[in-house]
Formats: structure tokens, sequence, C-alpha cells
């Protein structure tokens, strides 16, 4: 019995290290290489595991290149992998480009995956084209008509642009920029109306897609729409705002005439002030002038007649006109 101890625990020992070992070393990933026929060593997935890289994210993207006629090796999809690339998507997208006859080497591949582009997505746009639709762009033609249109862009990635090529909402600027100038080059709306493959035609000429990643095949316009009459709503508020403008300056030439008939009254109440003021001034003066023998009693009853028969003239004239006719008084 003491001599089955020392066995059964030397069992268990190499039990926990065949443990270990399996846990450690991928084993079963490095049959699978074999019967594929990849060249995996056993030192390889032990390295991976000594660098923190998942060996199955590696072998399994790397059996699938080789069954696809891929020649790719383990540094490749491991350098890859270091660089925080998607392994598994790059070696999809480069079996779909070698299966639609598309050249697309592994280091494109890698640098569009390291750029932050779905290089699968790239690859299947390169097949089959994508239709991107813009929002609905207001533009004035020159008779004043505003003239809404909506146009839907046929593009397909260009894969050696993707690195460092503008995206979707370049082109969608672009050309809704191309729109609004068509439009406002427009003599009438009815011309925009009529003959609205103009827009295609003129903005496909203007090579929006230098620069971006994609390359326009087709412009179409989807919809077109007649919007308000911009022009004639700019004159309405235009005359309205002359009208305020003549208003106010008017009311400042009236407020000036106010001020004026103010200023003309205050000096007419003070002539007639010194007016009375002299008046008040006579009878003092003929008294002065009777007291010092200047005038006679004679003389100021003289005055007096004078000055009465003045006053009864001025009311005959008064009299006399107020019984003239209407026609004659005109």
């Amino acid at each position: 019995m003491e001599q089955l101890i020392p066995l059964l625990l030397f069992i268990v020992l190499i039990i926990i290290f065949l443990v270990v070992i399996l846990s450690f070393v991928p084993i079963g990933l490095w049959i699978s290489a074999l019967a594929a026929r990849v060249p995996v060593g056993i030192f390889a997935l032990i390295g991976m595991r000594l660098r923190r890289v998942a060996p199955v994210k590696i072998v399994v993207p790397l059996i699938k290149a080789t069954k696809a006629g891929l020649e790719l090796n383990v540094n490749k999809l491991e350098g890859h992998f270091l660089a925080g690339g998607n392994v598994d998507r790059v070696v999809n997208a480069l079996i779909a480009a070698q299966r639609a006859e598309i050249p697309l080497p592994f280091e494109r591949a890698a640098a569009i995956d390291l750029a932050g582009r779905d290089v699968l997505q790239a690859v299947q746009m390169s097949v089959n084209p994508k239709v991107i639709e813009t929002p609905v762009v207001a533009a004035v033609a020159r008779d004043g008509i505003e003239v809404k249109a909506r146009a839907k862009v046929t593009v397909r990635a260009n894969l050696d642009r993707l690195v460092g090529g503008a995206g979707e909402e370049t082109i969608i600027a672009r050309v809704g920029e191309g729109i609004v100038t068509t439009i406002g080059s427009s003599e009438s709306h009815k011309m925009v109306l009529e003959n609205p493959d103009k827009i295609s035609s003129t903005v496909l000429g203007k090579g929006l897609d230098s620069g971006t990643a994609y390359e326009i095949l087709s412009i179409d316009v989807a919809d077109v729409d007649v919007g308000k009459n911009i022009g004639a709503q700019l004159q309405t508020d235009q005359a309205e705002a002359d009208k305020r403008i003549a208003q106010a300056k008017a009311e400042e030439r009236r407020a000036m005439a106010v001020a004026l008939e103010q200023e003309m009254i205050a000096k007419v109440q003070q002539m007639r002030a010194k007016v009375v003021e002299a008046e008040a001034e006579v009878p003092r003066a003929l008294s002065q002038a009777l007291r010092d023998g200047n005038l006679g009693v004679m003389d100021y009853y003289q005055l007096k007649n004078v000055m009465a028969d003045t006053d009864m003239r001025h009311n005959i004239s008064k009299l006399s006109q107020s019984d003239q006719p209407e026609d004659e008084k005109k």
C-alpha cells in the first residue's frame, strides 16, 4: 500500500501537467491546421499564447484563406491582429475580391481595415454598386420660382482611394451643390421641369467623385416639385420695407413741421406780448405829454376821433365783405 502512494501521486502530477499543457497549447487547433495542410507549428501556437494573441483568430482565417487559394502566412495575419485589425474580415474581403476578379493585395486590404473602413463591405460595393439618396434640395431659378429636387446617386467603391478618400457625406454635399447651381442658372423653372435630365448631365459632368472613396456611376433625379414664388415674396418684402421707410420719413417731416409751427406760435405770442406791452405805455406817454405841455387837449381829442374813424372804416369793410355773394368772394 505504501508503494502505491508514490505511484498514484506521480500519475496525478502527470495528469495535472497534461491538463496545464493542453489548456495552454491548443492541440485541437494544431491538429485542425495539420488536417487542412496549413503549415502552423506547435511552437508558433505557443508563441501566440505568450504574445497574448488568440490562436483561433489567426489559424481559422489562415485555414479559410488557404482553402480559398490565397497565399498568406501566420506572420502577416498576426501582425495585422497586433495592430488592432480584424483578421477574419480582411480574409473574407480577400476571398470575395478573388472571386470577383478584383485585384486587392493583402497590404491594401489591411490598410483599409486599419483606416476604420469595412473592407468587406467595400469589396461588396465594388461588385454591387450602392444607391445614395440625397435629401430634398431647394433652389431658385432666375424667374424667382423655387424648385425642389431630390436625386439618387449610384456609386461604386474605389478600393484605391478608400484610404484617405472622403465618404458619402461629401458625395451628398457635392451633388446638392451641383443641383443648386444647375437650377440657379436656369432661365425659368419651366425649363427645369421640362428637362430634369439636364440636372443629371450637368452635375455628372463636374467630376464630383474626385478625392472621394467612391466612383459615381449615375445621378438620377427622382423628384422635382415647384415651391414658393421667392421673387414675388422678395419684391413684396422690399415694397413693405420701402413703405415703412417712407412712413418714417413722413412722420419725421410732420414732427419737424409741428415743431416749426410751435416755434412760430411762440414767436407770435412773444410779439403780441411786446405789442400789448407797448400799447400799455401809450396812455402813460399821452398823460406825460399832457402834463409836460407837449400835447394839447384838442390834439388829444382829435387823435381819439381819428382812431374812432379808423375803427369805423375797418368794421364797415368787414360788413361789406360779408354781404358779397360767394362767387364774388372767390
